[in-house]
């Protein structure tokens, strides 16, 4: 086996979850990651950990969803029976098809997403980590060799975490007082939106491996100004480019899409909250080079702003504060490499992409 896989189901035992003994671990992955979950049992059982797993298959998956109604959906409870039973949870990635629900009718993905947001939930009441095993699938979208892609996944997984929790942390002191952000790329992207009260996250590969992103939930009501998304997105199976948005009142008050805008559509038609931001995040990790169609890395990448419509993570919410509630949590990335800056309360924190705390930063 790889050793960088033994390396990586290190990571995610040592640091990403901080396993216990006697800990009940449960692990859902596709098949094509057989390699990590074995790697993993490995170390819990070294750690005296108690682990269990559940194959997720897409095509299984696609098949129910496309012989069901909408209003069929409802939460297995053997699912979450399951969750309820676990200490930590470990969710692997792992594609031989990136597509495979794309001829899932787009108001069934979502109706689906809302029956299963009350398991999300409780997940995210665990120490829980969500992290990339390499396939031919993924490096297919990414355009890459298959050899290429897994250098890639492991240079950005297999880092000094603690190196890259200081680096952040410089922004996170920026961005957790702050007030107003404001955000602009060219003549395309001019957000403004409240953080007051809110507070700020310093993600280092703990429940995203990779980690690699500074994060933050606005003030709902609060957002103001047009974006424009300039990388696509893959959502229920299926990318979505070049969308464009209009908040008011902190609400999409316009979109657009120049491809399967109807996908975009019943993103924000799930509920209320999903015509809403819940996120600000802003990508920190330089190992992320390039583009490839896969949100767990693409949000991280250094010159990017990502923002979420729908649930707003709860603890980026400040007491006090409004938190948007939603089924839906959809990113989407903004290229801020290029003539392109970053606000926080009137002052310039990003030129380009570079930091005011890194070299080459211009005022």
């Amino acid at each position: 086996m790889d050793p960088r896989i033994h390396d990586h189901a290190e990571v995610i035992v040592e640091h990403s979850t901080s396993i216990e003994p006697d800990d009940a671990v449960s692990i859902t992955a596709p098949p094509a990651a057989e390699d990590l979950v074995i790697a993993l049992y490995e170390k819990l059982g070294e750690r005296g950990a108690n682990p269990s797993t559940t194959m997720s298959s897409s095509r299984a998956r696609r098949a129910f969803m496309r012989a069901s109604e909408p209003d069929d959906f409802e939460l297995p409870a053997q699912s979450m029976a399951a969750v309820e039973a676990a200490d930590v949870f470990i969710q692997i990635r792992a594609a031989t098809n990136t597509h495979e629900t794309g001829d899932v009718a787009p108001e069934k993905n979502a109706a689906y997403g809302a029956a299963m947001k009350p398991l999300s939930d409780e997940v995210m009441d665990k120490r829980w980590c969500g992290t990339q095993f390499p396939t031919h699938g993924n490096a297919q979208d990414a355009e890459m060799s298959s050899e290429g892609y897994e250098a890639f996944v492991y240079d950005a997984v297999l880092k000094d975490w603690d190196a890259q929790r200081e680096h952040q942390e410089q922004l996170v002191e920026i961005l957790d007082p702050a007030s107003e952000v404001h955000i602009v790329s060219g003549d395309t992207t001019d957000l403004r939106l409240s953080v007051d009260g809110m507070v700020t996250q310093n993600d280092y590969g703990e429940n995203n491996l990779p980690g690699g992103e500074v994060f933050t939930a606005p003030v709902p009501d609060s957002v103001e100004g047009e974006v424009l998304f300039d990388k696509p997105v893959m959502a229920q199976g299926r990318e979505v480019n070049g969308v464009s948005l209009r908040f008011e009142g902190g609400e999409v008050v316009e979109h657009s899409a120049e491809r399967n805008e109807d996908v975009l559509t019943a993103i924000l038609d799930t509920d209320e909250g999903a015509r809403r931001l819940g996120e600000l995040g802003i990508g920190m990790n330089r190992d992320i080079t390039q583009f490839t169609y896969n949100m767990l890395f693409d949000e991280k990448m250094g010159d990017t702003v990502h923002l979420a419509v729908g649930r707003a993570y709860e603890e980026t919410v400040g007491e006090d504060r409004e938190r948007n509630e939603s089924a839906m949590h959809q990113d989407m990335i903004v290229d801020m490499s290029e003539d392109s800056r970053i606000e926080v309360d009137g002052e310039v924190i990003q030129r380009d992409g570079t930091f005011r705390f890194e070299d080459g930063f211009e005022e």
